[in-house]
């Protein structure tokens, strides 16, 4: 079986930007889409992740003089509303849903970044945020069995077992419990 780890691919679907754009920034904001696979012609199935990438405008430069350091605030997804405050800050540019900082980048206000300053073969650390799932139980946390449906235990199929012993007397640090996800 082919772990998902050995063979990463990522395709990037974007729409041609208007305006100025720059290549010499190594960063790019995206969404992912979904999830598909790729064969190889020995049959081998590849796992890939589908992400809309770009393209993201320079919204405004950082300085030391002014914010005490060196950044670039990008913007990205232009969508219809956006509250006062953040009309405010864009001023005439277009209404962005996402707003992020970058360090030590160098670019204008108002260029434009899309998936071309990466070519076939580069390698892309890609980092992002997993959705919130509330208050889960140990066995969606943590991936605990549970325990068996008979032998005497009623109402109890899903919860975490014991939580420690005798002594030190107080629950250990560490311990696979019921939480936040």
């Amino acid at each position: 079986m082919l772990k998902p780890s050995l063979a990463v691919a990522v395709f990037l679907r974007y729409s041609k930007p208007a305006g100025p754009v720059f290549r010499f920034m190594a960063f790019i904001l995206g969404r992912k889409i979904g999830m598909t696979r790729l064969f190889k012609e020995e049959g081998e199935v590849i796992p890939v992740t589908l992400i809309e990438a770009g393209p993201i405008t320079v919204i405004q430069k950082k300085t030391v003089d002014k914010d005490g350091y060196e950044a670039v605030q990008v913007g990205f997804e232009n969508v219809k509303k956006i509250n006062k405050a953040k009309k405010g800050h864009l001023k005439e540019q277009a209404n962005f849903r996402i707003l992020r900082e970058f360090r030590n980048a160098e670019a204008n206000q108002g260029e434009i970044s899309d998936v071309s300053i990466f070519k076939e073969g580069d390698v892309v650390k890609i980092s992002g945020l997993t959705k919130g799932r509330g208050f889960q139980g140990a066995v969606k946390r943590h991936g605990f069995k549970g325990m068996p449906a008979s032998h005497g235990h009623h109402h109890v199929m899903r919860h975490v077992g014991s939580i420690g012993q005798r002594f030190p007397q107080h629950t250990l640090k560490g311990m696979r419990m019921a939480g936040r996800m």
